[in-house]
């Protein structure tokens, strides 16, 4: 019962384009025929999203069950979810939505992954009334993306559905899961409650090398069997994957290509190594310029190229981050972060805290975090301050992170965030 998955491109992807034009010119034309915009309101949301939507062209466009997506973080077209995604072009007067959360529901983890950006985040899982209460409020607010991780989300299951069930269709939901817990009955109920895709990690094309870097002999079977299991299910599948720079010129890049392909993948993830967690201050994270701009090169390759057009799409971090497109938009600029203790941070690769939901209204923390990312900017932060956050881990002699709220205030009150990112000087402008 495989769901019914098809890449966007050539012709296909500019009539779905102009499509999208017009179904959003109606859209919000409701808007201003019943006053809930001004004539001028509407015309500069269609400029924003026609900003937006040009932007999106380096993306391979994904169907997936019959809706359209333009990018990972975007909810799949038509939906009440892309609804929600697209009114954040029509804000005036105040800062945008977030569109996107990322939620950890536990630390629980059977595997111990060289990267993981989690190595540090010590303590008990939150209470799960707050991470509710939270989940519910940004709906409200208009985020339209919830990304559930953990640990493994599936290893405290009645956790993850009850985070299931306590949002509606606005948000359309993705789970990251390394496979441990995965069950044909737990994805089919997911799927009721409104689950689109899971996403596994996948960081090697050769089982041996997966299992190692995962920590565990069974990381490649367990990660196989559930694959099968959702497409069994009928939900979608997809993949991240952490590659350093040795494995871009030796060919694992190509070659999980091929094995994502194999796997019948509807995307894959590149994840950047970031200088988090376990790789806070590694050799693994500096890519020079040129590396760079050659890992840019493949993924424009797969993605608008005929020859790969069969691939699935590629939704790279250096690609959507870098200063061209949209910079960092973490802190809710446009994305942001609640780990598994309750620590509002500004994404999962920046170890420090805004406050903890256990401690404080979740609205509060979220407010002033706002405040401080109010533009996004060019800078990665998580790299440009990730040798003051080990510093100040030695100086202070603590043992765990995200840094607490005074310790994170320190470096967020006087840091430099580099300029705006363009796309945001017009999408933004008030």
């Amino acid at each position: 019962m495989s769901i019914p998955i098809r890449n966007i491109t050539g012709f296909s992807k500019l009539a779905f384009n102009l499509r999208l034009c017009l179904d959003r010119t109606c859209y919000f034309g409701r808007d201003w025929l019943t006053g809930r915009s001004t004539f001028s309101q509407y015309i500069i949301t269609l400029r924003r999203l026609l900003l937006f939507l040009i932007t999106m062209q380096h993306n391979k466009f994904i169907g997936i069950d019959g809706k359209i997506r333009l990018g990972l973080y975007i909810p799949g077209f038509p939906s009440r979810a892309f609804d929600q995604a697209t009114r954040k072009f029509c804000s005036f007067g105040i800062k945008s939505p977030s569109t996107t959360v990322l939620i950890s529901v536990t630390s629980a983890c059977a595997f111990r992954c060289e990267h993981c950006y989690q190595h540090l985040d010590k303590g008990a899982d939150s209470p799960l009334g707050p991470i509710l209460d939270a989940a519910r409020e940004l709906q409200e607010s208009g985020t339209a993306f919830i990304n559930v991780e953990g640990g493994d989300p599936f290893l405290a299951y009645d956790r993850l559905r009850q985070l299931c069930e306590a949002v509606d269709d606005r948000s359309e939901i993705w789970v990251n899961s390394a496979g441990k817990g995965v069950t044909l009955d737990r994805l089919l109920e997911l799927k009721a409650l409104g689950l689109t895709a899971v996403m596994f990690s996948l960081h090697s094309h050769d089982p041996e090398t997966m299992n190692r870097f995962m920590g565990r002999r069974d990381a490649w079977e367990t990660m196989q069997t559930a694959v099968e299991l959702c497409h069994q299910a009928g939900v979608a599948v997809a993949f991240n994957s952490c590659l350093t720079v040795e494995q871009f010129a030796d060919g694992t890049f190509e070659a999980i290509m091929e094995q994502a392909l194999i796997f019948g993948a509807c995307l894959i993830q590149l994840i950047k190594p970031k200088a988090a967690g376990n790789w806070l201050h590694t050799r693994h994270t500096t890519f020079p310029p040129e590396v760079l701009a050659a890992i840019v090169d493949k993924v424009s390759l797969y993605n608008c190229s005929r020859e790969y057009q069969h691939y699935p799409s590629i939704s790279a971090q250096i690609v959507e981050e870098s200063p061209e497109v949209f910079g960092c938009t973490a802190g809710g600029s446009d994305r942001f972060y609640i780990n598994a203790k309750g620590d509002v941070q500004p994404c999962e690769f920046l170890n420090i805290s805004f406050g903890n939901i256990n401690q404080e209204p979740f609205i509060n923390i979220f407010d002033r975090m706002r405040k401080t990312f109010d533009r996004p900017g060019e800078i990665w932060l998580c790299e440009k301050y990730s040798a003051y956050i080990s510093r100040t881990m030695e100086d202070k002699k603590i043992d765990r992170l995200p840094l607490p709220l005074a310790e994170s205030r320190v470096l967020y009150e006087k840091w430099d965030r580099g300029p705006e990112t363009e796309i945001y000087k017009k999408i933004e402008k008030r």
